[in-house]
Formats: structure tokens, sequence, C-alpha cells
């Protein structure tokens, strides 16, 4: 299943498949305690305003993210070992589906959650998607470089 033998089309269906993988159940949970724990700061300290569901949210949305695709790197254990393959061969590529999630998800909690208006949430969360990317894919670039050496 090489990259040259799929269609642009087909190798985002993999893609969005490969990203499946995760550990989706723990990575909520890891998500959800975080996204708590970070309400639970802003409440105890003062910091009302309006953004503060929109911070814990997007942590939690992070974590989420973060948890799930890094655990769907590791993990040895999966159902479709040819999504496995694929997703360990193409480790940025396979961390795109995620990082564009997290990307929409993030800006609308800080739109609707938030005070930023569409286009500053969009471009903040530029930052959070993209450092998922990073990390992903590193991540799964180690992990093909230990399986070929």
């Amino acid at each position: 299943m090489g990259n040259g033998d799929l269609s642009r089309s087909e190798s985002r269906q993999v893609a969005v498949a490969a990203a499946t993988l995760g550990p989706w159940r723990t990575a909520a949970a890891v998500g959800t305690v975080v996204g708590g724990a970070a309400l639970g700061v802003n409440i105890v300290t003062g910091n009302w305003s309006l953004d503060i569901l929109a911070g814990p949210a997007g942590l939690g949305l992070f974590f989420f993210f973060l948890v799930g695709t890094v655990g769907g790197r590791l993990r040895r254990d999966t159902g479709d070992r040819r999504l496995q393959r694929w997703a360990d061969e193409h480790p940025w590529q396979s961390a795109l589906p995620a990082a564009g999630a997290l990307w929409v998800l993030n800006t609308l909690a800080m739109t609707l959650l938030g005070s930023s208006g569409l286009f500053a949430a969009l471009f903040a969360s530029l930052l959070p998607a993209g450092l998922l990317l990073a990390i992903a894919g590193v991540v799964g670039s180690v992990k093909q470089a230990r399986k070929r050496g």
C-alpha cells in the first residue's frame, strides 16, 4: 500500500482511517481531566472573563488529540495492520486529520465559548494544530527510523 498506489483522494481517506487507530477513550479521559483542571484553576484564581471556557476547552482538545494521535503511532495492538503500516510509512500525512480537526474545533471553541473573532481564532488555532502535527510527525518519524534501523 505504497503512496504511489493511491490517488490523492484515497490517500486522504486512508489518513482519516489511520487516525482511528489511537486510544481515543484514554484520550477523551485525559482531555477531560486537563480541560477540567484548567477550568478549575480559572475558577479558583478568579480569572473570570469571556474566555473562562474557551481556554480550558482548547487545552482539553489539544491533549485529547495529542494522546489519541501519538498513542495511535505507538500502539502495537491495533486491529488493522495495513492501516498501521500505512501510518508508519507516512507519519506526517497520518497526523494531518487530527491536526486539522484540532484546528477547526479549537477555532470553534475560541469563537463560540470565548471573545475571539473568527479570523483571530483561525489564526490562534494554528499554533496548537501545528504543535500537534509536529509532535505526532516526529514521533512517527522516529518510530519509522527505528523500524528500518
